[in-house]
């Protein structure tokens, strides 16, 4: 019974991974993350990591959004924000325990990106982009009115760890791999919904909006479907975010942070859901880690270095750095004609041939 189980867990999983090199890959490198803790590393550089597992789902619920059904949002802090908000004032204000308010949290970013679906489903392009951006902006005035509840500018501190019981020198490991977890978790999800029958009919929207309706889709629901997907990640990446960092304020719904999500899913790959996990890691060891501790860049210097770098590696690879990784393991993998086997090889074929 058990041999007949692990023959059929080999053979699946020969074929679903083994044989398509970029699952291989993808597995590959989820088992070094896996693997990252055994180096002994600082402390520092676990959170960096952790931070670049939220920020990866962030991106991917982003990406999930604009690059399936076209919908350009530039104000997707706000449901990151919403979560993370929602979070702080329960736990701090109203004493919720912390797995109550990460899901009190979670679903009002829910709330808020089916509210938002439906109350944007009337504009369209760059209109739609301005909307979006305005939103989160909208928010932190709210949130500065009401300064004696939200604390402000100050914003909110003294969150509970996610894991209390955890000794202190333990706790960035256990908010590592749950984070990890979490990022595996949501990535395949959100790959899974963008390669299913709902994600083709997301393409075929984001392709031709007009024929999707011809066809008898109901273009309206599947748009806030999307937005509410996406909305329901982002809003867990900030709830879980508000905890790891025990503190939050208004950077959380700063228009820098919406852009950042779309920088990394750009620099990654648009539309390919793992394209904005590559570039939130790439993006946040290179600005928190190497631009800081491997080469020491002065700070006045850093931002600028960072933007040139983000800047010729798009123009690079334009269609994103994951996705040129992808394409050529894929080439790889097909096999090639003679010709272009090598000078070498194609001599000694040649003088076999005769």
């Amino acid at each position: 019974m058990v041999t007949t189980y692990l023959r059929r867990f080999y053979t699946s999983f020969a074929t679903h991974i083994i044989d398509v090199p970029t699952r291989l890959l993808a597995f590959l490198l989820s088992l070094l993350l896996i693997a990252v803790p055994v180096a002994k590393l600082p402390i520092n550089i676990l959170l960096i990591l952790t931070i670049a597992n939220l920020m990866a789902i962030f991106a991917a619920s982003w990406d999930l959004l604009v690059g399936r059904t076209g919908q350009i949002s530039l104000g997707h802090a706000l449901f990151f924000g919403i979560g993370g908000y929602t979070t702080a004032l329960l736990n701090v204000k109203v004493g919720w325990p912390v797995w109550a308010t990460i899901s009190a949290g979670v679903l009002l970013a829910f709330v808020a990106a089916v509210g938002v679906g439906y109350l944007t489903l009337r504009v369209k392009g760059p209109y739609l982009a301005l909307v979006s951006m305005a939103l989160p902006i909208i928010l932190s005035g709210i949130i500065l009115y009401f300064k004696d509840v939200t604390g402000g500018e100050r914003g909110i501190g003294g969150l509970s760890y996610l894991f209390p019981q955890v000794t202190y020198s333990d706790k960035s490991l256990a908010e590592y791999y749950f984070t990890l977890i979490l990022l595996l978790a949501s990535a395949i999800i959100l790959y899974k919904v963008a390669n299913s029958h709902t994600g083709i009919v997301l393409v075929s929207i984001l392709d031709d909006e007009v024929a999707s309706k011809a066809c008898g889709i109901n273009v309206t629901n599947y748009k806030v479907m999307a937005l509410a997907i996406s909305g329901i990640f982002a809003g867990l990446a900030g709830s879980i975010f508000a905890h790891i960092l025990r503190a939050i304020s208004l950077q959380m719904l700063a228009v820098d942070l919406s852009f950042m999500a779309v920088i990394m899913t750009i620099f990654g790959g648009l539309g390919t859901i793992y394209g904005g996990i590559a570039g939130a890691f790439i993006i946040q060891l290179l600005d928190k880690y190497v631009l800081i501790d491997v080469i020491a860049v002065r700070t006045e210097w850093r931002l600028l270095i960072y933007i040139a770098i983000i800047i010729i590696l798009i123009m690079k690879w334009p269609r994103g750095v994951a996705r040129f990784v992808t394409d050529q393991i894929n080439d790889l993998s097909e096999e090639r004609e003679i010709e272009e086997r090598g000078p070498h090889i194609w001599k000694k074929y040649k003088k076999k041939k005769k």
